[in-house]
């Protein structure tokens, strides 16, 4: 199964991923966690860099996500007219 077959790109699918990486931006920009290491998430972890961590994890997922449904198939095709750049 070629990647995004599953999920057809609607507009309205990709008006909806393009909001997700806008909201994903918009959130990475924390100012409210600046200047403050308290407080401590499992007595031990600063809620700044748990913050940052699950953005990690949410950007990884978009990221995947993107690359099964958005990308372009025509960078995936073998045509034959093509030729290797490398040789």
């Amino acid at each position: 199964m070629a990647p995004g077959a599953a999920f057809r790109l609607y507009p309205m699918n990709r008006l909806l991923l393009v909001a997700v990486v806008a909201a994903l931006y918009l959130l990475h920009q924390d100012v409210w966690f600046w200047g403050q290491a308290r407080p401590l998430l499992f007595g031990f972890l600063p809620v700044g860099l748990a913050y940052h961590a699950g953005y990690c994890l949410a950007v990884s997922l978009l990221m995947w996500t993107l690359t099964r449904v958005a990308w372009p198939g025509h960078l995936e095709s073998s045509d034959e007219t093509t030729r290797d750049v490398s040789r």
